[in-house]
Formats: structure tokens, sequence, C-alpha cells
């Protein structure tokens, strides 16, 4: 009996401890003007183990959407992605130019200085999903990330 609750809290400890703990650091979206329907976030994430982002929402946006912009000949195009890498360990940037959040058929104006709430899907390994919600502040059009992000 003593054997088998041993074995079942090791169990349960090593369960827990398998779960991707994903942070994310230096979010940001561009704000927008009056009529405009689409932006762009940004940020750093980093799991503690291999896991994968998988999905976005956010309740500014009627579709929110993984993407990637990547070199095709001569030609830079951005093209959706069902999903991103997350490494063990390693941060990965969702930054201008690469991987990115875009927002979608936006139901508002997002204004400088205001804050939108996001929720990352991540999955581990396993398939097991979680999710994350971030407070992204809104930075101005003109806002660029800086340099090595």
């Amino acid at each position: 009996m003593k054997r088998s609750f041993l074995a079942l809290l090791a169990s349960c400890a090593f369960s827990a401890s398998a779960f991707a703990q994903v942070t994310v650091s230096e979010p940001w979206i561009r704000a927008t003007v009056p009529a405009q329907k689409v932006t762009g976030a940004f940020m750093r994430v980093q799991s503690t183990a291999p896991a994968r982002l998988v999905g976005v929402q956010s309740e500014v946006a009627g579709r929110a959407e993984l993407h990637e912009m990547a070199m095709e000949g001569q030609t830079m195009r951005m093209r959706r992605v069902e999903a991103i890498e997350l490494p063990a360990g390693k941060p990965v940037n969702l930054a201008s130019g690469g991987y990115h959040i875009m927002l979608m058929d936006l139901k508002r104006q997002v204004k400088e200085g205001e804050s939108v709430a996001l929720t990352l899907q991540v999955q581990d390994a396993a398939g097991k999903r979680q999710e994350v919600k971030v407070d992204v502040p809104v930075k101005p059009l003109t806002h660029s990330a800086h340099a090595g992000h």
C-alpha cells in the first residue's frame, strides 16, 4: 500500500513537471487608424518544455491568426501557419519580418496607450493544451521593436 502511494505521488510529480510553462515578454500591438481592419501583435514566447503555439484569440478581432513572413525568391511573402514551434528553454521572437500574430476583422480602432487582451493556445508534446492570457500594450503606428528583438 505504501509503495503504491509513493508510486502515485512520483507519477503525479512527473506529469506536472512535464507540462510546459510558457512565459511571454515584451508584448506589443501596433495601433491602428480609425477604419483599419488589421494589425499585428509581437512578443517573445518561451516554454520550459517542448511545445507549440497553435492559436490565438482576442475580443477586438473577428479573427486572429499565426503568420510568418519569409522570402520566396526575391519577394517577401506573408502566410498563415498552423503552429509555431517552441523549443524547450529557447525564446521565440514573434516580430516584424518573421513569425507574428495578425489580428483581422478588427471590431474597433486599437489606440495607442490602451491594453488588449490576447489568449494564446499552447500545446505540449503530449497534445495537452493550455491557455496563456496576456494583456498587450498598444504602441504607436511608428513603433519599432528595439534591435535584437
